[in-house]
């Protein structure tokens, strides 16, 4: 019952009261809590998605066919979503201070852990999150303030996998990844899920996290 509360037992119905219809996800009908001893439950009813997600888990292993209009609406679904007003956070200043030196000391190097844009993120943005082939984004028990281009950042990690479609997120997001701001959000998601490698989550993608960070480390340099 301790933990029948916070952002992640709010989240869905704080999406479906304040993110506009203008981002597609599953409307949520109803939700139901009660308690038994000492554990509290809540169930939430959710409009029904007829088109899958695009990956069985968040990291991609095949490329899905996804057409221009489904891109399209993925960047104006994050844009709408990166101007609303929120008190959610996604992720903290705090974290950031703490874990990007740690985990991005292979580079050698000290890595900046000021954020210095903020916008609204979805906060999982991974290919389990995503239906197609009519986009629909799923799971929104985490969304909140987030360093700007967050949510692009961790879907293309999660892609590096597929190179192919690491380089389509690249170029179909690239107004959010091809900026300072958009480099930063990718060390931020590489600090998170060396971090969460750790813990044995998605060893497969260590190594092609270590390579992107050195290379958006020289392209800020370069910058």
């Amino acid at each position: 019952m301790g933990k029948a509360s916070g952002k992640l037992w709010t989240g869905p119905e704080d999406a479906e009261r304040l993110v506009p219809r203008h981002v597609p996800r599953p409307r949520l009908h109803l939700v139901r809590e009660w308690v038994e001893g000492e554990d509290a439950y809540r169930a939430e009813l959710y409009e029904f998605v007829a088109d899958g997600a695009l990956s069985p888990s968040p990291v991609l292993t095949e490329a899905p066919r996804l057409t221009a209009t489904w891109w399209s609406g993925l960047r104006t679904a994050l844009g709408c979503l990166s101007t609303v007003r929120a008190e959610r956070m996604a992720v903290r200043q705090a974290y950031l201070d703490r874990a990007m030196p740690t985990y991005l000391a292979f580079l050698g190097e000290p890595v900046p852990t000021t954020v210095s844009a903020w916008s609204t993120a979805h906060g999982d943005l991974h290919w389990g999150n995503l239906c197609g082939p009519e986009l629909t984004l799923l799971d929104w028990e985490g969304w909140g303030m987030a360093p700007a281009g967050y949510d692009a950042a961790l879907l293309h990690a999660y892609s590096l996998a597929v190179p192919e479609v690491a380089e389509r997120v690249r170029t179909e997001l690239s107004d959010i990844l091809a900026t300072d701001a958009g480099r930063f959000a990718e060390l931020v998601v590489i600090t998170e899920l060396l971090q969460s490698a750790e813990r044995g989550d998605n060893l497969e993608l260590v190594p092609a996290l270590q390579q992107r960070a050195e290379k958006v480390c020289c392209q800020m340099a370069a910058n």
